[in-house]
C-alpha cells in the first residue's frame, strides 16, 4: 500500500520548469518589462497570473508584485510548471538550504525526531521531510544531529546520503563552534570557566555528573557571563564535547540550574519554557567544503528575564 501511494504522487507530481535571467545591465527594470524579456511569446495577462500564483522568484524570494524593482545583478527566476514551494510553519523556521544541508530555528517544545512513546507527534524531522517532499517526492533527509525537545535554535539536517555519512563521521573536525545561549538562576560568580566532569546515565534514563573516568563519558563545557540582573544570570556555553543534557547538566554542577529546568534543580519557569536556545553554529559544508556559519539573537524572553525580571517584547 505504501509503495503505490508513492507511485500515485509520483505519477501526478508537476516538476520544476525554471526559466531564469540576471539582470546584467546597469539599469533597473520593472518586474513584468523584465518577464516579458524572458518569456517574448507570452502575454501580459498570463504573466501576471505567473506572479499572482507565486511562479516567480526574484533572488530566491517568491514575487507576487508585477512592478517590484529588478536592480542590476538581480536574478529573477520563472517556474512555467507549477508555483515554487515556499516553506512555512509556525514551530519553525527555514534559516538555510541547498542541495545537501538544510539548517532551521526549531522552537521549543517540538521533538527533533519521534520517539517510541511519541511516534505519531509532529517533529522537526516530519516537518522537514514533508517540505522536501512536496519539493519532490523522491527527495530525502537524514538527522545528523538534534537538540532536546525543550531547547531552541538552530539544527542541521542532511538531504544527501553522501552529506550524512560526511557530517556523522568527521563531526568533530567539520563542527566547529556550537555556542548556546541560556538564562540561569542566580549570579554566577566568575565572568567566564571550563566545567569539566564525565556525564554517566542512571537507569531511570537520567543524566548526572561524574568524576569517576570508568563511569561516564567526558564531557567539557566553557562559560561566559553576558549579564545579570534581577536574580539570574544570562551566560553563553560553548561544547568541545556534544554530551546528551551536557549543558543543562553543567549549569546544575555551576549550583546554577537553567530556569525552567526543574529536572536538573530549577525551582522555577517565569518565562514557561526551558531557558536554552542553541544560538551559534559554525562548521565547514560536508560537499563544498566552504565555511558556513549561522547565528541566531539571543531570544526576547530570555533578555527580559535578566533586564526587567519578567519577559518584555
Amino acid at each position: 500500500m505504501l509503495n503505490q501511494d508513492r507511485r500515485r504522487r509520483a505519477s501526478s507530481f508537476r516538476p520544476d520548469h525554471i526559466i531564469e535571467r540576471v539582470n546584467d545591465t546597469s539599469q533597473s527594470a520593472g518586474l513584468l518589462a523584465f518577464m516579458q524579456l524572458m518569456l517574448p511569446d507570452t502575454n501580459r495577462t498570463r504573466l501576471k497570473s505567473l506572479l499572482k500564483y507565486g511562479h516567480v522568484r526574484m533572488n530566491g524570494v517568491t514575487e507576487l508584485r508585477h512592478d517590484s524593482e529588478v536592480r542590476p545583478g538581480y536574478k529573477v527566476e520563472l517556474n512555467t510548471g507549477r508555483p515554487f514551494v515556499v516553506f512555512s510553519n509556525p514551530r519553525v523556521n527555514l534559516i538555510y538550504e541547498d542541495d545537501h544541508l538544510l539548517v532551521i530555528n526549531k522552537g521549543y517544545g517540538l521533538l527533533s525526531m519521534g520517539t517510541p512513546s511519541a511516534s505519531r507527534e509532529k517533529t522537526a524531522y516530519t516537518i522537514m521531510r514533508e517540505y522536501v517532499k512536496r519539493v519532490h517526492p523522491l527527495n530525502k533527509i537524514f538527522i545528523v544531529h538534534r537538540l532536546d525537545r525543550d531547547t531552541s535554535g538552530l539544527m542541521m539536517f542532511a538531504k544527501s546520503q553522501e552529506a550524512k555519512e560526511a557530517m556523522q563521521h568527521n563531526w568533530n573536525n567539520m563542527v566547529l563552534e556550537r555556542i548556546y545561549v541560556a538564562v540561569l538562576e542566580g549570579y554566577v560568580e566568575q565572568d567566564s570557566g571550563e566545567i569539566r566532569s564525565w556525564l554517566a546515565e542512571n537507569s531511570q534514563h537520567e543524566v548526572y555528573s561524574t568524576q569517576d573516568k570508568d563511569k561516564g563519558k567526558l564531557a567539557v563545557t566553557r562559560y561566559r557571563v553576558l549579564e545579570r540582573g534581577h536574580g539570574y544570570s544570562l551566560v553563553e556555553f560553548s561544547l568541545d564535547t556534544g554530551r546528551k543534557n551536557q549543558i543543562r547538566v553543567h549549569a546544575s554542577d555551576l549550583g546554577h540550574p537553567i530556569a525552567g529546568d526543574r529536572k536538573y534543580g530549577a525551582s522555577g519557569s517565569p518565562i514557561h519554557r526551558l531557558a536554552l536556545h542553541a544560538r551559534t553554529l559554525r562548521f565547514v559544508h560536508p560537499i563544498s567544503r566552504k565555511m558556513c556559519a549561522f547565528e541566531l539573537p539571543v531570544p526576547s524572553r530570555f533578555a527580559g528575564l535578566v533586564k526587567y525580571g519578567t519577559h518584555k517584547d
